[in-house]
């Protein structure tokens, strides 16, 4: 009889404030993915192992902050949890660039399994610097990393995600000091919040995490959806990524951003309408040009005449840099 793999609980970098914690995660478990693995046949294991996990539904889950509050969840049918509770003081709680750490413990007594890392499994949460100038609130598909997202069928999409280790996956030119530039800001240790929105479903979190790691992008949220809701959308429901946007504007709303996608999706659908929603919270826009015609035409209509914050349709991190030094974002 074939052991049991052991059980884990993946916490995703999540954000609050000085009153609201809110985190979410899943409890899986562990298929040991290697995110190093090289090789066809290997890499195409990984990515089985992604999508075909094995949840540990309606379990209790423990967390534990550094001041010795406990907080207690319930995973769903996915194995997914979520805490969003008011808590007072978390700030004190948090060290220079705003990150609050805490652990999270199964706490079902019954549970007859092997548990990782003696069941202690550590989480991030993002409480931004009183420092901040700003926020930024980025895309990552094409925005920060090659997808293909506008080939046709994606096809791209599915053969880099399947056939191409996080390692090996090339980031554009530059971004990653541009967002340092950013996170820094003018003063240079400003610490801005930087967030990371995707389409992507949250079976890929470990795998995008890893990557803005090995390329060295400044750490921050990383706001996915789940992959159960992706076939779920109805006629006038908005994207996940517009409503995670949205989202962090309301935690904030004393802050501005700068919002950052590519020209090939919807993203500048999403940044315009944000941008009428929330007109002073919104700083200004980078849109990455695609090679697609029909596509950047279709953008730059879309701005034609619109003059209420800055846009750019950036050809290259230079270029934004650029204009990020003149607007006073960075220095």
């Amino acid at each position: 009889m074939f052991k049991k793999d052991s059980l884990q609980v993946i916490t995703f970098q999540s954000y609050g404030t000085d009153t609201h914690f809110y985190m979410r995660g899943r409890a899986l478990e562990d298929e040991t993915i290697n995110l190093e693995q090289k090789g066809l046949f290997g890499l195409f294991i990984n990515s089985w192992k992604r999508f075909e996990t094995d949840e540990i539904k309606h379990t209790e889950l423990k967390i534990s902050l550094p001041n010795k509050t406990i907080l207690k969840t319930l995973t769903d049918d996915h194995g997914y949890f979520k805490i969003d509770e008011q808590i007072n003081g978390l700030s004190d709680l948090a060290n220079e660039e705003g990150w609050l750490n805490f652990e999270v413990a199964y706490n079902d007594v019954n549970i007859k399994r092997e548990i990782k890392n003696a069941n202690r499994f550590p989480g991030e949460l993002l409480i931004p610097s009183p420092h901040s100038d700003f926020g930024v609130i980025s895309d990552i598909d094409d925005t920060i990393i090659h997808t293909g997202v506008v080939s046709t069928l994606k096809w791209k999409v599915l053969l880099n995600s399947i056939f191409k280790s996080a390692e090996s996956r090339i980031p554009l030119e530059g971004a990653a000091e541009f967002y340092h530039q950013l996170h820094r800001g003018v003063s240079g240790k400003n610490a801005n919040p930087i967030f990371y929105v995707s389409h992507s479903p949250w079976n890929l979190y470990r795998y995008l995490e890893f990557f803005l790691k090995q390329n060295k992008f400044p750490k921050g949220p990383i706001l996915l959806r789940s992959f159960k809701d992706i076939f779920k959308k109805k006629a006038g429901d908005l994207p996940q990524k517009h409503i995670e946007i949205i989202n962090i504007l309301k935690t904030y709303p004393k802050l501005k951003f700068i919002l950052i996608g590519d020209s090939g999706e919807h993203d500048a659908d999403i940044y315009i309408q944000v941008a009428h929603e929330f007109p002073s919270q919104v700083a200004a826009i980078y849109l990455r040009s695609v090679k697609h015609k029909k596509k950047m035409l279709r953008v730059k209509s879309l701005f034609e005449d619109y003059n209420q914050t800055p846009v750019l349709l950036v050809e290259s991190s230079a270029q934004a840099i650029d204009h990020a030094r003149q607007n006073g974002f960075i220095k």
